[in-house]
């Protein structure tokens, strides 16, 4: 039987409305007051009502919040506020004070207690305070004063709440504010039961799910963390945050949240993009879901049952807020009055053209006409910068042809029965390209620009990237050598992505582990390491077992000697940190090696290279992965950890040398996208040589 305080609390929890609207709560540059403006206008459109103002890098808000607002500063929220009012957007004044306040020191707790009283007298009625991405270590003083970091935020938090006057809404993030954050784990987690205990009823806790940014927060996991709280969450949602990605923008729809979760829920507010006019989509489908019956089966896929078309669809929402934004594309965000001729011996930045346009002659070019930007050019681009963790249709789509592409490149260049579903799945490859293209063009003359400044990186970059792919493609098919721009020695800086953190990220193990195409390997673990001097033994058995298996497969029992074969020999000693083992369950079971200078272990066994060969290519690799190991992407690990490795020593470039009858390796090399057949001349007639560029 319930208590009479839990009777109580419910019949207080019925009388307040769902929560549902935008925090601005994202590091980086704010959001200006005339965007916010806007934002309180499409939330009231769209059923929304309420605004959390937490931007991290507002000084005043995080770093400095002991610091009162100026007058000026005042007067702006004072605006702010007022508008929130005017379209009934409950504006939730947020404040950080956990980077550096002294708990248990009441001058502190007066300093919060001032700044907030000042807001109030500004109109603000909501309140909330926020102590995440702090760190959990308590002062001495502290430490003395509370039997725990929880302890010593839920004390000051209760005597806010109470100073302020148990606001209708006030809310209280805490530090360990999703499941992946609590120790050991929700259920056990004794901050948690803290604030659970502690914390005064009238007080919402805001709750991000399993994850800092949750890929699906389900049912049960909220019933499981509002057990522990003793109150329904309200969830701080980052799925469309970019904030941590200076590379991704998310305009998918709002997903993967079922609309069971609304009675369980106090509300949801959205951390969406830094930039504020692309998160059109991430607000517009919120509102969406918000407003689904919550007793409806969710679906993920479009439906054409009429008998479903209360549930919430993704992809339905994503239409009805795709629709709603294409009329903003298509409208001006400036004045488009034109300047009339001025009398003076400059000519103006426009003039009346129904006066004077210019029509071109016969064999002239005709003038530019962009054409309009339509739904399905919207429809691509959000599949193009989807949601974190997966792509739209169209991207995955593009993704999984490229790679199919890659995978059967000789389809194209040798005639087999695979070639003309090569030339055609190429050719729908180029068709999405084009589109990408096409979809560019007219974004970039759209009408409002202020849309498009806040796109056109994303876009530009997306571009450029697929058009290199479509250049690819082509030169892979022997229709272009465009895609030389990716292989020669010395490309352009626009052929690369992600700079020095791009290189950082290439030379750490694990990368990948988010690609697309994974090969689940068939033992229960796989172990990249180091070479040490102990695997020396290891390393001649697999060399040796792999050159019996080619003899046995072939028709000769000699074969030329390599470069590479004194380094498997272990004649030679690998370079520096140019040596790795593949390991599993029954032992080593795979190797690559590597010289940074490979002249002269040439020399050694009589090999005549020129120099210009060594110029190029100064770098020798080799390696061997025996054939219980059928993950090829283990192999492609170790190779780019080397390639990395030699890069870093200053090589220019990297060359192999592969026998005709050992086909595992010259498969691996062959469908590498980077290494390429060399002419060394004095190379024996079973021997081939592939080289890449560094």
């Amino acid at each position: 039987m319930a208590t009479s305080s839990e009777v109580s609390e419910k019949g207080r929890s019925a009388t307040k409305r769902f929560i549902g609207g935008v925090v601005e709560g994202f590091y980086g540059r704010p959001w200006t007051m005339e965007q916010r403006t806007e934002l309180f206008k499409r939330e009231q459109k769209w059923g929304l009502n309420t605004y959390l103002y937490a931007p991290k890098d507002d000084y005043k808000h995080r770093m400095y919040w002991r610091d009162l607002y100026s007058s000026e500063e005042a007067e702006q929220l004072v605006t702010l506020i007022s508008a929130a009012k005017q379209h009934n957007i409950d504006f939730i004044y947020a404040i950080s004070p956990g980077l550096d306040i002294t708990f248990s020191n009441s001058k502190e707790v007066a300093a919060l207690k001032r700044k907030l009283d000042q807001v109030r007298e500004m109109g603000c009625t909501s309140f909330s305070l926020l102590f995440d991405d702090i760190e959990t270590d308590m002062c001495p003083a502290d430490k003395q004063a509370f039997s725990s970091f929880a302890h010593a935020q839920v004390a000051v938090t209760n005597e806010v709440y109470q100073h302020l006057g148990e606001p209708e809404t006030f809310l209280f993030c805490p530090t360990d504010y999703c499941a992946a954050f609590c120790t050991p784990n929700v259920s056990q987690s004794s901050y948690l039961h803290t604030v659970g205990d502690e914390l005064l009823p009238g007080i919402d806790v805001l709750w991000t799910g399993p994850k800092v940014v949750s890929h699906k927060i389900s049912v049960e996991s909220i019933e499981e963390v509002s057990s522990i709280l003793k109150r329904a969450p309200v969830i701080w949602d980052n799925i469309h945050a970019n904030d941590y990605d200076p590379q991704r923008i998310f305009m998918g729809p709002y997903k993967d949240r079922p609309t069971e979760l609304i009675p369980k829920l106090r509300g949801v507010l959205t951390n969406p993009n830094c930039e504020f006019y692309p998160n059109f989509v991430a607000i517009h489908t919120l509102a969406t879901w918000c407003k689904a019956p919550a007793d409806a089966t969710p679906r993920d896929v479009e439906m054409g049952d009429e008998e479903q078309e209360s549930c919430y669809s993704p992809q339905k929402a994503l239409t009805l807020a795709l629709t709603d934004w294409l009329e903003e594309f298509l409208s001006t965000d400036q004045p488009t009055a034109c300047l009339k001729k001025e009398s003076s011996d400059e000519e103006p930045m426009q003039t009346d053209l129904g006066e004077h346009s210019y029509v071109p002659g016969p064999g002239e070019n005709p003038l530019y006409t962009a054409e309009p930007l339509t739904l399905d050019d919207l429809k691509l681009l959000c599949d193009l910068f989807y949601l974190p963790y997966e792509h739209g249709a169209t991207a995955k789509m593009m993704l999984h042809e490229l790679n199919w592409l890659k995978c059967h490149s000789q389809a194209a260049a040798i005639k087999t029965e695979q070639t003309s579903e090569w030339c055609s799945r190429a050719q729908i490859f180029d068709d999405m390209c084009e589109a990408v293209v096409r979809m560019f063009n007219r974004l970039s003359n759209a009408p409002n620009r202020s849309i498009l400044y806040d796109l056109y990186n994303y876009i530009c970059d997306i571009k450029s990237g697929v058009t290199l792919a479509q250049a690819y493609v082509k030169s892979l098919g022997g229709f272009g050598k465009a895609s030389a721009q990716l292989m020669n020695a010395d490309p352009e800086p626009w052929g690369f992505r992600g700079g020095l953190s791009g290189e950082f990220q290439r030379m750490l193990p694990g990368h990948g582990n988010r690609d697309l195409f994974k090969y689940s390997p068939k033992t229960s673990v796989y172990c990249i390491r180091p070479y040490c001097a102990e695997d020396k033994m290891d390393v001649q058995r697999i060399f040796v077992q792999m050159q019996r298996e080619r003899q046995i497969k072939g028709s000769s029992t000699t074969e030329s000697p390599l470069i590479s074969d004194i380094l498997s020999t272990g004649k030679v000693l690998p370079s520096p940190q140019c040596a790795l083992v593949l390991e599993d369950d029954f032992g080593v079971c795979g190797y690559m090696l590597a010289l940074t200078d490979a002249k002269e272990a040439a020399a050694s066994i009589q090999r005549d290279t020129s120099d210009s060969v060594f110029e190029k290519f100064p770098s020798l690799v080799t390696g061997q992965v025996l054939p219980r190991v059928t993950d090829p992407s283990l192999a492609k690990r170790m190779i780019g950890q080397l390639l990395s490795t030699i890069r870093s020593c200053g090589s220019r470039g990297v060359f192999c040398e592969l026998r005709h009858t050992d086909r595992r390796m010259l498969d691996f090399f062959t469908k590498s996208s980077t290494f390429r057949p060399l002419e060394m001349g004095s190379l024996p007639p079973d021997v081939i040589a592939m080289g890449t560029t560094l």
